[in-house]
């Protein structure tokens, strides 16, 4: 099989708000952004990976999902443990800097882990947990 990974989904709460994160501040390029019905769907992605993007959506999109379920994911996504995604990047100390120099919500700074990799936490403005790994 030839499979590789095209889009990964998570959760927001507010458009603009992750929009600007996700632009801005971790400098992903934007590749669509759709709104209908008053909610918003914003696919993002890495400039150098055009084929590997992130959809952040409306946790209110899903017609399956009853109020109560609702209510707990985003209880969950405010203590940022409903959703969150793992990046990559050759210095996480200088990745870190840069952000921390922004205005991100810090769960970690960079630390070596006990697995052998060093990394560092923070969350989006929706509450999910983005960890930095140090690679290559």
């Amino acid at each position: 099989m030839d499979l590789t990974i095209h889009h990964a989904y998570l959760p927001h709460t507010d458009p603009e708000a992750s929009l600007a994160f996700y632009r801005d501040t971790l400098g992903f390029e934007v590749r669509n952004h759709v709104e209908y019905g008053g909610m918003h769907w914003i696919t993002v992605g890495p400039v150098n990976q055009p084929d590997t993007s992130i959809v952040l959506t409306p946790p209110a999109a899903d017609p399956g999902i009853t109020d109560d379920e609702r209510h707990t994911i985003e209880e969950m996504m405010a203590k940022g443990t409903y959703a969150g995604i793992n990046l990559a990047t050759k210095d996480v100390d200088d990745t870190f800097a840069r952000l921390q120099a922004g205005d991100v919500e810090v769960v970690q700074e960079p630390t070596d882990q006990p697995w052998g990799i060093r990394d560092c936490a923070l969350r989006d403005p929706a509450g999910n947990m983005i960890r930095i790994f140090q690679v290559g």
